[in-house]
């Protein structure tokens, strides 16, 4: 009966937001996962940010479900008193329903079979012309082809870190490996703990990681602050020489995220042999060093070191095509400070994403990410489906009156730069100074 349950306040229920004091609620019923958070596959991070709160369209979002079922065991016996749901978080829930009864999560189509034969292809194309081939351009070409090998790679790893791609949660597993780690070189442990503290706190300062680039870059003069990021779990020091570099960024935006892939490995070490838990290390550093096997060895296969210098270089500023693509999608949007709240999560995916519009011939080119708010509604859904959900993502944000963005490649470039050059013009006209120094004289124009 009715009267016979027991409730607490939302008030009462934000009190337990400490890793060892963890409570979460889902449509009005309250669970204590303060040890389940510990071993949750989607990481510790996740749980952390949206303590003390109702995660019901999240966990919608990320969970299936067979995921339900598992509830009753973190059950605490209370509801939240006066629990409502916003209308916008009715209409997604509901269009959550219906896409599962459709079939449309395990309706995967042939864009995994295409995309290992296109990226199999590619890469026997890279190694044939490096070993059969003296020339210098040819080479170039075997870079420039290793690179883009690397952004379909890693829009592969994408689907499997997401349990897209394979029909179970084992085979993602071992994929994930297979071409992060093995193939690209890049920890999908790394990209789980980073991506779905991402997904959750999207474009939040200082809890999502995608935006906590400094010293380099800073799309928001509330960077200058040093905030501390509830992700490192350290201040985001705001110095001179981030000043000096983000005084910039419009500038130097195309050339960082042409080396952009050495911060990934330096990350993917840096984490792998950290004290952090970490789940399937072992199997993510025996991943690692295949890696750090083939690809010096092929390297190794050119003529001389100018060559070898060269086809590192050509690759590695192919792959900041995606670098590039992965910043539209976000640098340009509206940020915010604090931990994602669980009763905006729709409006805070829509207001943090910036769709990239394109031919649906292109859509392969852009893994999928291009419609980046129907993917962070809905990221279980396989990448073949996101193109045919988007008119009625698209409704439902003109119904509740949220935003909607979606500009062309082009257009989100600009509208990126503009963004960095504006917090890079603030940066300027900080009230600190920089001592001058040769770099800094030789720098004689504001661009």
């Amino acid at each position: 009966m009715a009267s016979d349950k027991k409730y607490i306040t939302a008030e009462e229920l934000e009190k337990h937001n400490k890793p060892d004091d963890l409570w979460i609620s889902i449509q009005g019923k309250v669970y204590n996962v303060t040890d389940w958070a510990k071993i949750h596959p989607g990481g510790d991070v996740p749980l952390l940010n949206m303590a003390g709160q109702d995660v019901t369209d999240a966990f919608i979002a990320f969970h299936p479900g067979t995921a339900w079922k598992h509830l009753d065991k973190f059950y605490t016996g209370y509801h939240v008193k006066d629990y409502q749901v916003s209308e916008v978080s009715k209409d997604f829930r509901k269009l959550a329903t219906e896409f599962v009864k459709a079939g449309m999560f395990e309706k995967k189509g042939h864009q995994v079979i295409y995309s290992l034969c296109f990226v199999s292809l590619m890469l026997f194309a890279c190694i044939y012309g490096v070993l059969r081939s003296d020339s210098f351009w040819v080479h170039m070409l075997s870079g420039a082809l290793l690179g883009f090998s690397w952004i379909q790679v890693a829009y592969l790893g994408h689907d499997s870190g997401h349990y897209q791609m394979m029909a179970t949660r084992g085979w993602n597993k071992f994929m994930g490996i297979l071409i992060g780690n093995c193939v690209t070189g890049i920890s999908i442990a790394w990209w789980k703990w980073t991506h779905n503290a991402h997904h959750i706190a999207v474009n939040s300062l200082d809890h999502d990681p995608d935006l906590q680039h400094l010293p380099m870059l800073a799309v928001s003069s509330h960077l200058f602050k040093s905030l501390t990021s509830s992700f490192y779990g350290r201040k985001l020091t705001f110095d001179r020489f981030a000043r000096f570099m983000v005084s910039y960024q419009h500038w130097s935006f195309y050339p960082v995220m042409c080396v952009a892939r050495v911060n990934l490995y330096l990350q993917t070490f840096l984490l792998l042999f950290s004290k952090r838990k970490v789940p399937d290390r072992a199997l993510n550093i025996m991943g690692t060093v295949v890696f750090w096997t083939w690809f010096p060895l092929l390297v190794s296969c050119l003529p001389n070191w100018p060559e070898r210098i060269a086809f590192v270089l050509v690759s590695f500023c192919v792959t900041a095509i995606q670098h590039i693509q992965f910043c539209l999608n976000h640098f340009g949007a509206h940020v915010y400070i604090g931990p994602p709240k669980g009763d905006n999560w729709f409006e805070k995916q829509a207001s943090g994403t910036i769709n990239i519009s394109c031919y649906p011939w292109m859509d392969w080119f852009y893994g999928g990410l291009q419609f980046q708010l129907e993917h962070h509604l809905f990221p279980r859904l396989p990448r073949v489906q996101l193109r045919k959900i988007s008119p009625t993502v698209r409704e439902l944000c003109k119904k509740h009156n949220v935003p909607y963005t979606s500009l062309s490649f082009y257009e989100a470039n600009v509208h990126t730069i503009k963004t960095l050059r504006a917090s890079a013009l603030q940066a300027r006209d900080l009230a600190n100074p920089i001592p001058k120094n040769m770099l800094w004289e030789a720098v004689n124009t504001h661009g």
